[in-house]
């Protein structure tokens, strides 16, 4: 990670047609985009000994955002705040010594670049942010120094390539998002220990699986060694010590039954109140949502576990003001969680086929009617369906709680989340990494993988990775061949 790379560089001296040359030991540059610092506030503070520089425009756009009422207005008011910190050890434009506000540590030295005079380069000549950014790490050559331009904006990023600027993403809080914990494995065992598991009751020992990096609720399908169809389901203790079999439900989960593995091992996480954070990722058709939904139902209708089921949605981007809607706040919160909704009256309607003019008028009676349950459990509090935009100064005690879509989240709205939940709240994030709304965030860098890469091997944590669209088979067509 270029962020944390201590790499000694050569120092500059200038060369006869007055361009930088590199020779000796010194350290990086890296000249800051507006992005990365809405990101992550604290990406001031990730460079250890290398300098970091702000273009003078950079707190202009910060200064822009810091009245909004969203994640983006507090990261700004967050990166405001300790750029004041900053400037009450020193002059910022002189350059002033980063040191880390809770570990002490001491880095190089962070420095506002009030102007590009003299820097003129074709191409960046008009008079926008992102010019005078790019510019500012040109000037930042010319004086010597190993400029590296950091930015979330691929277009950027581009651009300042184009003009002969080393480039990088802001690489801190990413993730290998091909190597992502799945939740489950496949492993050959030998017919007794299948055997063992199977027919019982109790945990077994995990040193009799012979397999290595388990982590506590990771799930493992032994195939017997002489006979593959022979199978055992089986989960990790959330001691990391056990192996504590897993059997097929009997019962349906508010009238719906796990299709594959790993909708058996999600509900499985999902019906179990000690594993308080369940993360469920999957592309469209996985049933990632429908599942959560299910089980929050039947944890909160038919148990009474949970005193309501709250389901929320980023607004995209989180917390954008969904004035933009017609209508009062309900009718426009209504577009949003429509999703949520159409879940919901699946889940309460009728899900057998039906054919002939009389089956499917019963049918759509049974799916107004349906609706129409959703509307009353509503209407009473059991479920409520809401924005995350309001989550936080929230305490969410007692609650089945579902956020949708978190793969729009980044990584400190993630944290926001999880820090609102109460005592005997069980918190659900579902999402799909490869289909990402939010122009700043990747399927490595968003909050969802980046929570599962996180807390994995946690005892109060559960993840699985759902492979297998079971929407329809028009659904699994066009999500395997297109």
């Amino acid at each position: 990670m270029a962020q944390r790379d201590s790499t000694a560089l050569k120092p500059a001296e200038f060369t006869a047609d007055g361009r930088a040359g590199l020779v000796g030991e010194s350290v990086k540059t890296f000249v800051l985009d507006t992005n990365v610092l809405l990101h992550d506030p604290g990406a001031l503070f990730v460079f250890d000994e290398h300098d970091v520089v702000i273009p003078f425009e950079v707190i202009e756009e910060l200064d822009t955002f810091k009245s909004r009422n969203d994640e983006t207005g507090r990261a700004a008011r967050e990166t405001i705040r300790h750029l004041d910190s900053f400037r009450q050890r020193g002059v910022l434009a002189d350059g002033v010594d980063v040191i880390h506000p809770t570990t002490g540590e001491r880095g190089g030295k962070l420095q506002v670049i009030l102007d590009t005079n003299g820097i003129d380069v074709p191409g960046l000549r008009e008079p926008t942010a992102d010019n005078h950014i790019i510019r500012c790490s040109i000037k930042m050559q010319h004086l010597g120094k190993r400029s590296v331009f950091v930015s979330k904006d691929i277009a950027a990023r581009i651009k300042a390539h184009a003009m002969g600027v080393p480039v990088e993403d802001y690489e801190n809080k990413k993730v290998n998002f091909d190597g992502l914990y799945t939740g489950y494995r496949e492993h050959q065992a030998p017919s007794e220990l299948i055997d063992a598991v199977f027919h019982s009751d109790e945990p077994v020992e995990i040193d009799r699986l012979e397999l290595e990096n388990l982590h506590a609720n990771e799930f493992v399908l032994l195939h017997n060694l002489d006979n593959p169809t022979h199978t055992a389901l089986v989960r990790v203790g959330p001691e990391g010590q056990t192996l504590m079999p897993v059997k097929p439900l009997r019962r349906h989960v508010y009238g719906i039954l796990p299709r594959n593995l790993q909708q058996q091992i999600a509900l499985d996480l999902l019906l179990d109140d000690e594993v308080r954070l369940v993360s469920l990722i999957g592309q469209a058709g996985t049933g990632k949502t429908l599942l959560a939904l299910a089980a929050g139902m039947q944890r909160v209708v038919s148990d009474g576990r949970y005193t309501k089921l709250l389901a929320a949605r980023p607004i995209m981007p989180m917390g954008r003001d969904i004035g933009y809607l017609p209508g009062d706040k309900d009718e426009k919160l209504g577009a949003w969680m429509q999703p949520i909704f159409d879940n919901l009256t699946y889940l309460l309607g009728g899900r057998v086929h039906h054919g002939g003019d009389d089956k499917a008028a019963d049918h759509k009676q049974q799916m107004k009617g349906a609706e129409s349950r959703v509307e009353t459990l509503m209407r009473d509090g059991t479920v409520v369906l809401e924005p995350l935009t309001y989550i936080r100064g929230r305490s969410i005690p007692e609650q089945f709680m579902i956020v949708d879509e978190a793969q729009n989240l980044t990584p400190h709205e993630i944290k926001t989340i999880a820090s609102r939940v109460g005592e005997g709240t069980k918190l659900v994030f579902t999402g799909d990494p490869t289909q990402i709304d939010n122009p700043y965030l990747d399927a490595s860098s968003n909050g969802l993988t980046y929570l599962v890469e996180k807390l994995k091997g946690r005892g109060l944590v559960g993840h699985v990775t759902l492979a297998k669209s079971e929407r329809s088979e028009l659904a699994s067509l066009a999500a395997e061949a297109l």
